[in-house]
């Protein structure tokens, strides 16, 4: 190749590293608004209305979508069960489209319970057509509540979640209530607690700026209470997309209904306890944000909304693209630190100085508040090393993140990967006995690649006393080299 073309590209290479760094940046900063828009609004008032009188309310379905969930499903119907709600106004449907032994599982207990006198129906469809979506809009055609609260088989309900949610539809412009996710396994692992961390951000953080300061937020899936009409007003659930929750808190709110969080309503779940069951849970969600991106965004943007609330939506439904930056940069590092080997160490304090402003202190400040608002932090050393953990982990998962979102801009629909969960909540249990495995992925192979990768830049990095990119390139190293190996070792 001619060595003017050489000189050509590695003369471009800075241009696109700091290129990428500023529109990541950018999504940093954002971190930052989240937190100040939380201390703004955080105690922002819901216009006052009276509540439901007791013989006033409102008649509720709760739908309950089950696939294989043979480990968790009773102990959800038990917590069910158990929700305090007049008898005569309450109807369970259990949603289940297993093919494994949940089935029995689920027909014996419903059976049981409504020998308790308990109005709960059993409802197995003749095929799995639009997955979870599908099994809500067909349980939908023969519900009778005005509102329904929908619950994953993973969640564990207090007996007052109901009540404590019912109240906000005393608004008949409110369409959507979503409660806060608080985590049973929290502690179980490394991998569960920086879960716990990510997820914190967002029901701490996020949700409660969004709705609060009157910008768009989404309903989760589960955990949440809906207004019938305001579902059919939006058109009803949509399984083009894997994120159909994502895309009808969209379509819910375009058309003028108001959505509410209460942080203060929490509802415990399981998280993934498996490497492999993780990233597909990631996969799906940033996929779906992909196509609910392409899907909506252009209509939110010309929408009659405040400018405000248009760049929230625009950030919001595009945060997984930040992946795919990433992964680019990632893909630069080597030839940057061939072109920083020609300039003077003055000249990588000035890139990674702002790198660390920019991203890494944003990030710290973002989960630090989160915890802080929980009094979840037990000590600085803690929250420092889980920190770490869960930037580096955040970086190792960007190629399977960035392989989610392009999937998610060319493709419309696929399937519905479910997130395996064993029932398992306390340290002392094993879930290695458990039937339910991750799905293989040939992503590992792609991640070894990118491994060795890092591994000659970090070589080289060292070779020419390139000491200011060495923290960042073994952060690098570290997140790449746990997702592969935890995801290699729990495979096997």
């Amino acid at each position: 190749m001619d060595n003017s073309l050489i000189e050509s590209w590695f003369e471009i290479v800075p241009i696109l590293y700091l290129g990428i760094l500023s529109v990541i940046a950018i999504y940093g900063f954002h971190k930052v608004l989240m937190i100040w828009r939380f201390y703004k609004y955080r105690d922002r008032p819901f216009k006052t209305i009276s509540p439901f009188p007791e013989e006033a309310l409102p008649s509720v379905t709760v739908q309950l979508p089950i696939f294989n969930e043979m480990y968790v499903v009773e102990r959800l119907l038990d917590a069910i069960a158990q929700l305090k709600y007049p008898p005569d106004k309450l109807e369970i449907q259990v949603l289940d489209d297993s093919t494994d032994e949940t089935q029995k599982i689920c027909q014996r207990k419903v059976a049981y319970l409504q020998q308790q006198n308990i109005n709960i129906e059993y409802i197995h469809r003749p095929n799995r057509q639009g997955f979870k979506a599908g099994a809500l809009a067909y349980g939908l055609q023969r519900a009778v509540g005005e509102l329904v609260l929908i619950f994953d088989a993973d969640f564990v309900p207090a007996p007052d979640t109901l009540l404590n949610m019912v109240d906000c539809f005393a608004d008949p412009t409110v369409g959507m209530v979503q409660s806060r996710w608080v985590h049973i396994n929290r502690q179980y692992s490394l991998l569960t607690q920086i879960q716990s961390l990510m997820l914190d951000g967002h029901f701490v953080i996020e949700q409660t700026a969004r709705n609060r300061s009157g910008c768009f937020f989404n309903f989760n899936g589960t955990a949440g209470l809906w207004r019938v009409s305001a579902i059919a007003d939006a058109g009803g659930w949509d399984h083009s997309t894997v994120t159909e929750d994502l895309d009808l808190s969209y379509r819910v709110q375009l058309r003028g209904w108001q959505c509410r969080y209460l942080p203060h309503v929490v509802v415990p779940a399981e998280l993934p306890m498996e490497m492999n069951s993780f990233k597909a849970q990631q996969f799906r969600w940033a996929k779906g944000a992909s196509q609910v991106a392409k899907k909506r965004l252009a209509t939110v943007l010309r929408a009659k909304l405040p400018l405000y609330v248009k760049f929230e939506a625009f950030l919001h439904l595009t945060n997984n693209f930040n992946y795919l930056l990433l992964l680019v940069l990632l893909l630069l590092l080597l030839p940057y630190q061939i072109y920083v080997a020609h300039h003077q160490w003055q000249y990588g304090l000035l890139i990674y100085l702002p790198i660390f402003i920019g991203t890494t202190l944003n990030l710290l400040g973002f989960y630090w508040v989160s915890q802080y608002e929980q009094r979840a932090i037990s000590s600085p050393w803690r929250f420092g090393y889980q920190s770490f953990f869960l930037m580096s982990i955040g970086i190792g998962m960007s190629l399977n993140q960035s392989l989610a979102v392009c999937d998610g801009l060319l493709r419309t629909g696929a399937d519905f990967v479910r997130t395996p969960k064993h029932g398992v909540t306390k340290n002392s249990e094993i879930w290695t006995t458990k039937k339910y495995r991750g799905a293989k992925t040939k992503v590992l192979c792609l991640e070894l690649l990118m491994l060795v990768y890092l591994c000659v830049t970090i070589v080289f990095a060292t070779y020419h006393a390139h000491y200011l990119s060495l923290p960042f390139l073994l952060m690098f190293i570290v997140g790449y080299g746990y997702v592969l190996g935890l995801g290699l070792f729990q495979q096997r």
